[in-house]
């Protein structure tokens, strides 16, 4: 994967991040670094001051800094930004965060080293992988105190992970045979100044969100058979008449998973009028979510292609500016948040529909002998929780602010907090999903009529690793383990087989 600093995509990051594709610098990268940086040479050689090369920071940029005490002034930076709290960030948001930062660099508006893109590839290519704790920062000024981390690392003076267990990161840089980091003007300041954190976490959700949305439609098909609800909510005369872009892509899934079913076929000129919200405006609900996704990826496309240093260099040139304020991402994830909670809320509906036999005209929580069997009525309490434990969540993160570094810093982004909240989101939101598919397939079991070969598909891959529940039995090793497959996208992929790729 060629990073050059203005072609990365969503889907790039995710390979590096889970798959550990190797990364290369692209043709032309060291050029514009090698250029910016002799400009940082020559004002350092004329003594005119560049705010955090030689100065201080924050609230302290007014403090001069001798030449001589450059080097220690961007290592004293990483040393002191590097005291982040909490658990330490999964190794593929590591690995996400580091790329991204790379490519920013690779942008060359920094004014570092080409030496230190190097080292950056390096280390992805070799696996290194830094503890980062997952608190700390306010996404402002970047995301200083995750960076500043990596970073530390890489100077071999942190901690890091080799073969799961958590060790000084020089021993580490030594068995990888990666030499450490010995910092010069400017670079310390680099390698912390942007949204990194919250962009990669935002890369990854939107990733997997993308691939829920599709798994919902699924599960949100199968219920509706069980529910002998009908398609023709999904006729595509309707979303011409409200011509949003989401709702046409998911009146063409709709159809497309419906298609076949002897269930829908044998209730067609049923007396009910009409079926309830959680079935009949599917299209509507989840085409916003589709909307609201484009907006995502608009602004993460941009963010990763981003130089987010501050100051940045244009040909002799060294301004200072706002390009690390995490508000853009920082919005963007409060989006997804609500995005991710909605659909999971959406979700809970239909599988208490499933479990109510006032709603579904199937047994009580679908067990043969309800009373001495519960049947599936806790996996309903379960993604109860799952949703309002979400809802507790989805409050924006970026309306909140606080004033840092003696307030110089005065307005912050939070982005962060919003890319901590994301992560427990999307899991929660996937495990409802989850319940839905064990649930629609349980109410599937029911019928005598075959339902649509996409959602037999999906009924046949459940079945493998779930069978019907006859007698009541503990379901949590079921549920993570079709939460897994939601997330790995293997029930999404049994279904395409069948009816083609969905939008």
């Amino acid at each position: 994967m060629i990073v050059d600093g203005e072609s990365l995509s969503i889907e790039d990051v995710v390979n590096v991040a889970r798959k550990h594709e190797e990364v290369k610098i692209g043709a032309g990268v060291k050029e514009k670094v090698e250029k910016t940086r002799k400009t940082i040479e020559r004002i350092l050689e004329e003594r005119k001051p560049i705010y955090g090369v030689n100065t201080g920071f924050g609230e302290l940029a007014n403090v001069k800094i001798s030449n001589d005490k450059i080097e220690e002034l961007q290592e004293n930076l990483i040393r002191s930004h590097a005291c982040g709290v909490g658990e330490a960030l999964e190794e593929e948001v590591v690995r996400a965060i580091i790329l991204l930062r790379l490519n920013s660099l690779a942008k060359g508006f920094s004014g570092i080293r080409y030496e230190i893109l190097e080292r950056l590839a390096e280390v992805l290519n070799k696996r290194f992988y830094p503890y980062v704790p997952s608190q700390g920062s306010v996404g402002a000024s970047g995301d200083l105190v995750p960076l500043a981390h990596i970073a530390l690392a890489l100077l071999g003076e942190g901690e890091a992970y080799y073969s799961g267990q958590l060790m000084p990161a020089k021993e580490i840089l030594d068995k990888l045979n990666i030499k450490p980091l010995k910092l010069k003007a400017k670079e310390g300041l680099a390698l912390i100044n942007g949204c990194q954190f919250m962009a990669g976490v935002a890369c990854l959700a939107y990733y997997d969100a993308c691939n829920l949305l599709k798994n919902a439609q699924i599960a949100g098909v199968m219920s509706l058979e069980a529910l002998k609800g009908t398609d023709q909510a999904f006729r595509e005369e309707i979303a011409i008449a409200r011509p949003y872009n989401g709702q046409m892509k998911v009146i063409k899934n709709l159809w497309k998973l419906c298609q076949g079913s002897s269930i829908i076929a044998s209730h067609k000129n049923c007396p009910k009028v009409q079926d309830a919200y959680s079935l009949r405006c599917m299209p509507q609900v989840f085409g916003a979510m589709y909307e609201a996704m484009d907006f995502i990826k608009n602004i993460l496309s941009t963010e990763i292609n981003s130089a987010t240093d501050n100051p940045l260099i244009f040909d002799d040139s060294v301004i200072s500016g706002g390009n690390f304020h995490g508000e853009p991402v920082a919005i963007a994830l409060d989006l997804l948040n609500i995005v991710l909670t909605k659909l999971s809320s959406f979700s809970e509906r239909r599988i208490a529909r499933l479990l109510d036999e006032k709603l579904s005209e199937l047994p009580p929580f679908l067990t043969k002998e309800p009373g001495l069997n519960s049947g599936l009525m806790i996996l309903q309490y379960v993604a109860a929780s799952l949703v309002s434990e979400n809802k507790s969540m989805a409050y924006p993160a970026s309306v909140d602010s606080i004033p840092t570094s003696a307030n110089q810093e005065d307005y912050q982004s939070m982005g962060s907090i919003a890319a901590r909240k994301c992560m427990q989101i999307l899991r929660n939101a996937e495990k409802v999903v989850a319940i839905e598919y064990i649930t629609a397939s349980q109410a599937l079991d029911f019928f005598e009529l075959q339902p649509s070969p996409a959602s037999k598909a999906a009924y046949d891959f459940i079945r493998k690793h779930v069978k019907m529940v006859e007698k009541d039995k503990a379901m949590y090793k079921e549920i993570e383990k079709i939460a897994d497959f939601v997330h790995n996208g293997n029930i999404l992929a049994e279904v395409e087989k069948v009816v083609g790729k969905l939008l």
